[in-house]
């Protein structure tokens, strides 16, 4: 699709406690509530492998030239890519052999000949790159081990070349290295040692390059010769919403996501030469996406994203007109994105999905306008059985706008208004980041408890991303405050509209919704019936003292977002708003996983409260995963966790539950403590190999 790749501040912030919950859930079958009984009880439980397990295929692409299809599919259990001649795409084979953690993602080079990957080892998230043959399978390491990198830029102009991000010299900063995909030959441009992230152009030139500032903001440096010059300068309060996204090919027009003098990002054109700035797209109600269609000719950017409620596709350029036209025919009422596109242009592969279908991927010719299937991601699940998404804008205590979504149980909402006809257990599932959001479509887990028995409520709380500057700032210094609030007040909406039974919610997340799952049990440790947190901080103050030294540039936008760790004002602050600090107070049971080789929430962060809680004599279950960093990457531990969730949530709210079986096969899960507190664990436990 089209995103030059760059990492500014704004986005390196957003992934820095984000976490892919697809590692969240959870079953087991028990004495179901009457409420989550009757709502469930039409239709056979959907296995948690065909939610959570690998998919059949996903991640489809074309290759530029057109010649290659490519997706990602599992080989012998394992994730890895498979390639196809384009006019032959039942002829697909594999051409990597990752044998444990599967790669997720990949990218074709410009050369025809090769594609890229990256990987880890065991959730480390050093992640090297790779170089794969398309014809041979031969896999070329581009990166040193135990460095961290990612791709800067893919460039026509430079076919068998990448520019590379990689932090082998200096741990805490990234130096661009321009690297020969056929051999792995290296020239490093500059040794970098104060910038966050950088803009290059399509001849692999650096031009534009970010700095912390003092107060949180940023610096942003524009290359003049063989030094920098100050080009512009963004405040704290834009700093997650303002920001270069890239150039065109030619090298004179800047895109820029800016929200100075406005609240919601906007995208502008900047004129290089003159500095004339065109604004090419604003909403009032969302941010402009950094997602956006790029023509593989000129590099201009031909359509945007915006996404509130439900994303909109907005173009810029008749010339995709027709082509986005035709794509919302044949989506119907559903959501698509453009994959990828071919550098002639006349090839398009594209995703379509919804709230109630998985996605599928399409070819599209734009010559006819004629779009052809060619995969469904996950074609086992029952569709017939799958829920609508209903969206919803919650208003917060004190006036502010939560965009949220919410899904049924099956069988509980038989007029179709949106309303369950009796009130039904509900899990609040609260997303990480907490510079991040929830998104409308396909959501394996809100599937999962919709077939479960049970509502399941995401609530963009303030801090959350993609809604404005205010929104997001209206989050600083607000962990276990408003934020929370927030929280509770999509519970008490939920209770009013009589979807949520009274005193029948679970608080479910992963990273910082992990850290919202330990807030709701100790700071309000009476409004939910249970809790589980994956990865989630215990201790605000251990936090920002153990994160990745390829943060530290970064670090001065945790500390005036969270609490200043330097301070003793701050490092009160950071105390009082630490679960840790509350272990007394919880009354409710609660669930824990952890990946053991976490580098942003490290293992002690689930270590130190387990152990209070035992101190004190307080039940918990424990879940830990050796071979795993922040969130669960491997299937056999992401069904393992859930099947350990979901008999805990059976448990504590009533609900149907699937028998855990052999889903702990395969599996390095560990229960160091509690594992009696969940039915079935530890039998099978016992039963596992």
């Amino acid at each position: 699709m089209s995103h030059r790749s760059t990492m500014p501040v704004r986005t390196a912030l957003a992934l820095a406690l984000a976490l892919p919950l697809a590692a969240a859930a959870h079953n087991h079958e028990s004495k179901p509530s009457t409420a989550a009984s009757a709502a469930a009880s039409t239709g056979a439980l959907i296995s948690r492998d065909v939610l959570f397990g690998n998919p059949e295929r996903s991640a489809g692409q074309i290759s530029p030239d057109g010649r290659w299809l490519g997706f990602v599919a599992p080989r012998d259990g394992v994730l890895n890519v498979w390639v196809a001649p384009a006019s032959a795409p039942d002829e697909a084979r594999p051409i990597t052999n990752d044998r444990l953690r599967g790669i997720r993602g990949f990218s074709f080079a410009y050369d025809g000949q090769h594609i890229l990957f990256a990987q880890d080892v065991g959730g480390d998230e050093n992640f090297q790159v790779f170089a794969a043959d398309i014809e041979t399978g031969t896999a070329r390491e581009l990166t040193p081990k135990g460095s961290r990198a990612s791709v800067l830029e893919l460039s026509r102009q430079h076919p068998g070349e990448v520019l590379l991000s990689v932090n082998d010299r200096d741990k805490a900063f990234f130096d661009p290295v321009r690297v020969v995909i056929a051999d792995g030959t290296a020239t490093r441009l500059i040794e970098n040692d104060r910038f966050t992230g950088f803009v290059a152009d399509e001849g692999f030139a650096l031009r534009f390059a970010a700095t912390q500032t003092a107060d949180g903001g940023s610096e942003w440096f524009r290359r003049d010769g063989e030094g920098w010059a100050s080009w512009a300068t963004i405040a704290q309060e834009d700093a997650l919403t303002t920001s270069p996204l890239g150039l065109d090919d030619a090298g004179t027009m800047l895109y820029m996501l800016d929200s100075r003098g406005r609240d919601t990002s906007a995208l502008f054109a900047i004129d290089l030469a003159s500095g004339e700035r065109t604004l090419l797209k604003e909403d009032a109600r969302a941010d402009v996406d950094e997602q956006r269609l790029v023509d593989p000719a000129t590099g201009r950017v031909q359509a945007v994203l915006v996404e509130y409620l439900r994303p909109e596709w907005h173009v810029l350029d008749p010339a995709v007109q027709a082509d986005i036209e035709a794509l919302r025919r044949h989506a119907g009422g559903d959501e698509f994105d453009i994959a990828s596109r071919t550098l002639d242009d006349t090839q398009w592969i594209v995703s379509v999905y919804g709230s109630s279908r998985s996605a599928g991927f399409y070819r599209y010719d734009r010559a006819t306008r004629t779009v052809t299937p060619w995969f469904d991601t996950r074609p086992a699940l029952p569709d017939a059985q799958l829920q609508r998404m209903h969206t919803a804008e919650i208003k917060s205590r004190d006036g502010k706008t939560l965009p949220s979504f919410y899904t049924l149980p099956a069988g509980s909402d038989a007029d179709g208004d949106g309303r369950p006809e009796a009130p039904v257990p509900m899990v609040l599932l609260v997303h990480g980041g907490p510079w991040a959001r929830d998104f409308y479509g396909f959501n394996a887990t809100h599937q999962w408890f919709a077939n479960r028995g049970y509502a399941t409520l995401s609530v963009n709380f303030r801090g959350s991303t993609g809604f404005g500057k205010a929104f997001i700032n209206a989050g600083d210094l607000q962990w276990a405050k408003a934020m929370h609030d927030d929280l509770i007040d999509g519970v008490r909406w939920a209770e009013a509209q009589g979807i949520a039974a009274s005193g029948r919610t679970a608080i479910m997340g992963g990273s910082y919704g992990g850290y919202a799952a330990l807030v709701g049990l100790t700071f309000t440790p009476r409004e939910f019936a249970c809790g589980v947190s994956i990865v989630g901080p215990s201790n605000l103050i251990t936090l920002l003292g153990t994160i990745p030294p390829y943060w530290g540039p970064i670090r001065r936008q945790f500390t005036t977002r969270v609490g200043d760790d330097t301070t003793e004002e701050g490092r009160a602050l950071l105390k009082e708003r630490s679960p840790l600090t509350r272990v007394d107070a919880i009354e409710r049971p609660l669930l824990i996983g952890q990946g053991a080789n976490d580098p942003r929430v490290v293992q002690a962060e689930s270590d130190q409260i387990v152990q209070a809680m035992q101190a004190r004599g307080i039940p918990v279950t424990y879940a830990l995963f050796p071979d795993e960093g922040h969130g669960f990457v491997r299937p056999q531990n992401r069904l393992a966790f859930n099947a350990v969730a979901e008999s805990f949530l059976g448990e504590c709210l009533g609900g149907r539950v699937e028998p855990i079986g052999d889903d702990f096969e395969g599996s390095s899960l560990k229960v160091p403590a509690g594992v009696e507190g969940v039915p079935g664990v530890a039998e099978a436990l016992g039963a596992a190999p």
